[in-house]
């Protein structure tokens, strides 16, 4: 079993910034790839971005990149997602994720899931 514990939601004005922070425990030998996925409201949970756990590859949904950074820290079990520009359409609980064995996507959910974050985008 892992489990996620998320810190660093809030709120931000457009065009600010935020970084959510995420630290596994637990059986975290077996993670391939953490990352994040968020829920806005009335709309179904999307893949926002994940990285490897060995390696550097990272995956952005296509409305993030250039905005959204992801990185990790292998030492501290911990993943990183630095938030630039945000847009009001980025409101949502935010959720970081874990994976066991396929990279995550919109039609392939993670195998661990935090309990969530909430960012707020909004003047």
């Amino acid at each position: 079993q892992i489990h996620l514990v998320e810190s660093g939601g809030g709120l931000a004005q457009p065009g600010g910034s935020l970084t959510l922070s995420c630290a596994a425990s637990g059986a975290t030998f077996n993670i391939v790839a953490m990352g994040w996925f968020r829920q806005a409201p009335g709309k179904e949970h999307e893949f926002v971005s994940h990285i490897k756990w060995n390696g550097s590859t990272t995956y952005y949904k296509e409305s993030v990149k250039g905005r959204f950074t992801i990185s990790r820290d292998n030492a501290k079990n911990a993943v990183y997602l630095q938030m630039n520009n945000l847009q009001p359409e980025d409101t949502a609980v935010y959720y970081c994720t874990a994976a066991t064995g396929r990279i995550p996507s919109d039609s392939w959910p993670p195998d661990y899931w935090g309990q969530g974050t909430q960012v707020t985008v909004s003047s």
